[in-house]
């Protein structure tokens, strides 16, 4: 999953400016913890951000849908379990 999330091709404007930024600063960390680049993943409070592809966030969905925890009975578990992972 997170080499689909780093080469996903939809880039969203917030996002292309937070890494012109860091890359001008030369930084790898930006507003105190809050952006952070790892091997070409951003991460937003410590969480993968998942930009706005449509097509990656059903697949998250769809991952996390089909485990134990997950599906129709436990939508919130599934929910919960989505959202600690990812932003």
């Amino acid at each position: 999953m997170l080499e689909k999330v780093k080469q996903s091709k939809v880039k969203d404007n917030k996002i292309i400016k937070i890494v012109e930024e860091m890359k001008q600063t030369k930084v790898k960390m930006l507003r105190d913890k809050e952006w952070k680049e790892v091997n070409g993943i951003m991460y937003k409070e410590g969480k993968i951000y998942i930009p706005k592809d449509n097509r990656l966030r059903v697949e998250i969905i769809k991952l996390y849908h089909n485990i134990l925890v997950g599906g129709h009975r436990e939508q919130w578990k599934m929910v919960k379990l989505i959202i600690y992972n990812f932003w």
